[in-house]
């Protein structure tokens, strides 16, 4: 077949300006700050990426970290005596297994020792788990909760460590594999106030005394995978209804002549997250057992979803938030 090429003038016999290719423009980016805290991320943070100051001992990220992109994956499936290998059913993300190689070198011996013991102390999963801080040159952190396994049972061989300078290859473990940025989906909807909810994309309701108000919400989770967002419902509210994109739902009935579902002035907070999936208003009523039959507190999938509601307002005015913390497969 014939093989395009571009076009050359007649007059200089060289490639049009329109028609050469134009190299991309490299954009600035400044180097991946990290740093690990400790006692469930309430410790003293410490960077794990060269000086931030003049304080000694330096302890750096050496090359060959590995776990810190996707998670690995288990994929489920089902064998058939009948049948040429194996037929899917699904698939989990395991734990995120990190390994961080880190060379520490102190101004002196007593400076090193003193640093190798405040490390000890922050990676001691007694203390609780550790926060593991990537923040690019975009600015956004990314975060993992990690727990310490091993790597600084340390070594005297004369590769590993010295007088003023030791090297460990820390090895942690991300029960959730999954990283979570500092910033949260906080969306709003005052019922009967023309305020946002879930986006620019949500035309907001108004919903009077006794009135039923029906609509399909625009959800958007700027993560990559799904997250479980955290509700908060202020009463009054006859009954209320939340249908996600899985088609599951949950809510509470009207109680046709007895009180409403949530009272004027009680604040419900719905915890859909693993692990909690709760139900409790500020004076620590559980509401789990008022929900109606076989409810799912569902996730809201990586990007665009619909979310349907059904609400019957009480007596005056309600309001509904969500929280959402978006996801992430790397830093």
């Amino acid at each position: 077949m014939p093989i395009p090429v571009l076009r050359r003038t007649q007059e200089s016999g060289t490639e049009p300006q329109a028609l050469r290719p134009q190299p991309p423009v490299p954009e600035e980016w400044q180097h991946t700050y990290v740093s690990i805290t400790g006692r469930n991320g309430e410790g003293e943070e410490i960077p794990l990426t060269g000086f931030q100051s003049g304080a000694w001992p330096s302890i750096v990220i050496q090359p060959g970290a590995t776990g810190l992109d996707m998670p690995p994956f288990e994929i489920h499936a089902d064998d058939s005596p009948n049948l040429d290998g194996s037929i899917y059913r699904g698939n989990r993300a395991g734990a995120r297994e990190i390994l961080l190689p880190v060379f520490i070198y102190g101004i002196d011996r007593k400076t090193l020792k003193e640093f190798k013991r405040k490390l000890a102390a922050a990676l001691n999963p007694r203390n609780g788990y550790c926060v593991l801080s990537f923040t690019e040159g975009d600015g956004r952190p990314r975060r993992l909760r990690v727990f310490y396994r091993g790597g600084m049972e340390g070594s005297e061989d004369t590769g590993s460590s010295g007088f003023r300078w030791v090297s460990y290859g820390v090895q942690l473990t991300a029960l959730d594999p999954w990283f979570f940025g500092d910033t949260d989906v906080i969306p709003s909807w005052d019922v009967g106030t023309s305020k946002p909810f879930l986006g620019p994309k949500f035309f907001p309701l108004t919903l009077g005394k006794g009135d039923v108000a029906t609509s399909t919400l625009t959800v958007e989770n700027p993560g990559d995978i799904e997250a479980w967002p955290v509700w908060t419902l202020t009463g009054p509210l006859r009954s209320f209804k939340f249908t996600g994109p899985d088609k599951t739902s949950w809510g509470i009935k009207e109680n046709v002549g007895g009180p409403d579902a949530l009272a004027t002035g009680r604040t419900l907070t719905v915890d859909c997250r693993p692990g909690y999936k709760t139900l409790v208003d500020d004076k620590g009523k559980n509401y789990f057992p008022d929900l109606d039959a076989s409810p799912s507190l569902w996730a809201v999938p990586a990007g665009e979803s619909i979310v349907k509601t059904n609400l019957v307002a009480g007596s005056g005015t309600a309001s509904v938030s969500m929280r959402l913390t978006p996801r992430y497969a790397s830093y």
